[in-house]
């Protein structure tokens, strides 16, 4: 089958199917978001088709790092690495789904990690424990989620204020009004090279942080109390991240640049892990009613592009996507070389590894397919 004569179903159902096809080395042995980013967009597309291999393969990625005791070897609460949070929604499916005790157990373990994860002075949370007093885009994707279901589900009303906070601190200190674009990232103690001395703010614009940030306010949306006055601080940012994707949008390809603000400057690229988020954001907004459907046009568009520009078949016969950026950060660990530093200039961002089949990407462009599948593209 020509990837252009795909709906967006049959297009799930084949990435979904290379995921299991793939199984096990399509997954690193190590607790790791990428493979949380994939399965829950396999998740979705078991809600959608029912096929119990989809199910399986969840389950089975869990039961590979849970014994029979519910304990979890590679998985360390105090090591406060928010990162390590996003497979818990992996698990709160499996929970949801079997009752089974051990999830329980480390779901709880998780919980205590929020409890005790340090936080900057107005209470937003540390990146991880490595870099201490920042906050990054890509930090809310990977705990509030998660944070937000545990507390609907465990019936924790309270938490929800926290939560609105995170959004609260993020589009206050990161968002750009005359860009219509959020920062990277953010310094409280402003100590760090990358940080600017006066916001600090990282110098520039990933589309891949702004991607998880948007797609961290649609998720969270989904149990947020209806009735909480916080929920106008996500959709506030969900509208200031829309205005951005839509003002960005490149005219031809359609799809969004690793600098996002960037357009055909020497070095950058189209990226597909932040174009497929900014599709997945308007599409779920959209689908939700948080925005207007005259946005529908740029995930159509958008989502088109992807798979008719950026995809291939494999001589497997598995999906293929391309021009993913591999990884990209700031600054650097404890006791790192200098030239490890990652200082946030355009020339780092265009420096790193763009492979294909990124779990970052990949996972992102599963989702995507599956809501707009729901919306019937």
């Amino acid at each position: 089958m020509e990837m252009m004569a795909m709906t967006a179903k049959e297009m799930l159902i084949k990435l979904c199917d290379s995921v299991v096809a793939d199984d096990p080395p399509f997954f690193w042995n190590k607790w790791q978001y990428d493979d949380g980013v994939k399965l829950k967009g396999v998740e979705a597309a078991w809600r959608l088709t029912g096929k119990q291999e989809y199910f399986d393969i969840i389950k089975k990625y869990a039961d590979n790092f849970i014994d029979e005791e519910g304990n979890i070897p590679k998985y360390h609460d105090k090591e406060y690495n928010i990162d390590h949070l996003n497979n818990g929604k992996n698990i709160l499916f499996l929970y949801n789904e079997t009752k089974d005790p051990r999830y329980l157990k480390v779901l709880k373990l998780m919980r205590n990690q929020i409890k005790d994860h340090p936080r900057i002075e107005t209470g937003g949370f540390w990146h991880k424990n490595i870099y201490p007093h920042q906050m990054w885009l890509d930090g809310l994707f990977m705990g509030q989620p998660f944070y937000a279901e545990y507390s609907k589900v465990f019936n924790e009303p309270e938490n929800f204020d926290d939560i609105a906070n995170q959004f609260y601190l993020m589009a206050k200190y990161s968002y750009n009004e005359e860009k219509q674009l959020f920062y990277h990232a953010y310094d409280h103690s402003r100590e760090q090279r990358w940080a600017n001395k006066e916001t600090g703010c990282s110098p520039n614009f990933w589309g891949r942080s702004i991607g998880w940030f948007g797609m961290a306010i649609v998720d969270t949306l989904d149990y947020f109390p209806a009735d909480h006055k916080g929920r106008a601080i996500l959709l506030d940012a969900l509208n200031k991240v829309v205005g951005g994707i839509k003002r960005y949008q490149d005219p031809q390809r359609k799809l969004w640049w690793q600098l996002v603000d960037r357009a055909g400057e020497n070095g950058n690229y189209i990226e597909t892990s932040c174009s497929a988020m900014f599709v997945y954001v308007i599409a779920k907004a959209v689908l939700k009613g948080y925005i207007d459907k005259s946005y529908l046009e740029i995930a159509e568009s958008g989502f088109k592009a992807l798979v008719e520009t950026e995809t291939s078949i494999n001589e497997k016969g598995h999906v293929v996507l391309h021009h993913v950026c591999e990884v990209a950060g700031l600054g650097a660990g404890p006791g790192a070389p200098p030239e490890k530093y990652r200082t946030g200039t355009p020339e780092y961002y265009y420096s790193e590894p763009v492979i294909d089949n990124d779990g970052k990407g990949y996972g992102a462009f599963i989702n995507v397919a599956a809501v707009m599948a729901e919306l019937g593209k």
